[in-house]
């Protein structure tokens, strides 16, 4: 029974990006994402299901990310407000995390690096093998990293599906809600503050992925005599 449903689960999944595919190109999708205007008029014309097709919009770009969900969300916020934008990305962004994860888990290797190519998988998968738990954290909670392509080469990991799903929980809201409140929001961010936020990011994950495990093991000492006091 389990071996069944894996593979109607496999074929519905891949039906579902042959069929979302299909359904971005002919409605005009990729050429509507070129730019923020024409992305907010393609949801437009959805009226008055603008909603449903921007959730289907987000959970789609994580499957077969054509653009980031970051872009997508500041064009959600101009068009629905922050917290509308950020409860419809937020929601389709973790289901297509945790079906990707999914996806990889019963695929395998060999699948997923012809998915997402060698070079690709390479890259990263001996340190998400090597530091699972705080390459993810940092990883989605800084815009640097290919967050869609990492959630598909978690499931090569032992990584249990919990615990993952509570990564995916806790860090990838953060860069979610701000790109829904720079959307939804009448200020706005010069290039030079853009540039320093990016740079403090970088720095930050450079000290946490060669101090984390330090971090992690002092913090777990502290949790240990505090239960035993």
């Amino acid at each position: 029974m389990k071996r069944w449903f894996k593979w109607l689960f496999l074929l519905l999944t891949v039906l579902l990006c042959i069929g979302g595919g299909l359904f971005l190109w002919q409605s005009g999708f990729f050429a509507a994402a070129g730019s923020q205007e024409s992305l907010r008029a393609y949801i437009e014309d959805f009226s008055p299901y603008s909603h449903l097709c921007f959730f289907l919009i987000q959970f789609l770009s994580v499957i077969l990310a054509p653009i980031p969900s970051n872009i997508s969300a500041l064009a959600g916020g101009v068009l629905f407000g922050t917290w509308v934008s950020f409860l419809l990305t937020f929601s389709a962004v973790t289901a297509g995390s945790l079906l990707v994860f999914s996806l990889a888990r019963g695929l395998g290797r060999d699948a997923v690096t012809r998915l997402v190519g060698r070079k690709v998988s390479e890259k990263y998968l001996d340190v998400i093998h090597a530091k699972t738990d705080i390459f993810l954290v940092l990883a989605f909670l800084f815009p640097f990293f290919p967050d869609d392509v990492l959630c598909i080469l978690a499931g090569l990991t032992q990584i249990s599906f919990r615990r993952f799903a509570g990564i995916i929980l806790c860090t990838r809201p953060w860069g979610l809600l701000f790109a829904s409140a720079l959307g939804g929001a009448s200020f706005s961010i010069p290039a030079w503050g853009m540039a320093l936020i990016g740079a403090a990011g970088l720095l930050l994950f450079l000290l946490g992925m060669k101090y984390g495990d330090r971090a992690e093991a002092a913090i777990l000492r502290r949790l240990r005599r505090n239960s035993h006091s």
